[in-house]
């Protein structure tokens, strides 16, 4: 084990960075970025997993209490990355991550998709490098590297999105080959996913908090084709907070995929259904 760790800090020039995540997020695709100049890779529907050089922790910083197996032969830096165990199956590893004591057959199922190594130096390409090195050293079979490929025009890039989501994906992240990596909100990151749209009816409303208190949070609302009730705040406008939709009224959302329990995941107010 020590070997892998000082062979992964050969592998490394870090620079001194300060004890906050390093999670980098990504901005969405457009038709103005050019296909060629990045980087892509499948996008896993898992538990996003920072490992710390010594913990593994969301990008919140909470823990994620994996076995001591799972992580014990990961080198003393950190790495990004997925946990995730099959298409379909967010919601298992998701309730899995939250747990003190999971179970060790359950965590048996579990792989660590890692897709950076965030305070390596240099740019993406060279950080792909190395984190496929360091994952070939380790030989982990629950320990596996995100592969990165280059496409040389929307078209293929579409092909490779179209065989992505038809096999059960959530999208794919594209990420400038020639980027040093930066922490936050950036847009050298981007991703490329599907939405469905939708319609339902408000059936009422849920209070806000912080800079919301005193207006909506989110809207009740009732799915017009199966009846499935939920709540959606993320798409609301201060003005839509402040005076929102009467009840009765029909709006269209946008969703990314559905629960187990036929619930819309990622549901978005897109806008009041016009009605001609």
């Amino acid at each position: 084990m020590y070997y892998f760790y000082f062979l992964a800090c050969l592998l490394l020039n870090s620079p001194s960075w300060a004890n906050t995540s390093p999670a980098q997020l990504a901005s969405v695709f457009n038709d103005s970025h050019q296909v060629e100049h990045y980087l892509v890779s499948e996008k896993y529907d898992g538990v996003r997993a920072i490992w710390d050089g010594t913990q593994l922790k969301t990008r919140r910083g909470n823990l994620i209490y994996a076995p001591a197996w799972f992580t014990e032969e990961l080198p003393n830096t950190y790495l990004d990355g997925e946990l995730w165990v099959d298409y379909g199956q967010f919601e298992f590893v998701s309730g899995l991550a939250r747990q003190l004591n999971g179970n060790d057959e359950d965590w048996r199922k579990v792989k660590y998709m890692i897709f950076d190594m965030p305070k390596a130096s240099g740019s993406f390409a060279e950080r792909y490098k190395k984190y496929l090195q360091l994952v070939t050293i380790l030989k982990q079979p629950h320990i596996q590297a995100v592969k990165q490929q280059s496409f040389a025009s929307r078209d293929q890039l579409d092909d490779y999105f179209d065989e992505v989501v038809a096999r059960g994906g959530e999208g794919v992240m594209l990420h400038l080959a020639t980027a040093t990596h930066l922490v936050g909100r950036s847009p050298q990151l981007l991703k490329y996913k599907p939405y469905s749209d939708a319609e339902a009816v408000v059936i009422g409303y849920s209070g806000g908090k912080g800079k919301y208190q005193g207006k909506t949070g989110a809207l009740l609302v009732r799915n017009l084709d199966d009846g499935i009730e939920f709540k959606i705040g993320s798409g609301l406008t201060d003005a839509l907070r402040a005076k929102p939709p009467k009840i009765g009224t029909v709006i269209t959302y946008r969703y990314q995929d559905k629960t187990k329990y036929n619930k819309p995941r990622f549901a978005r107010f897109l806008r009041v259904r016009e009605i001609f």
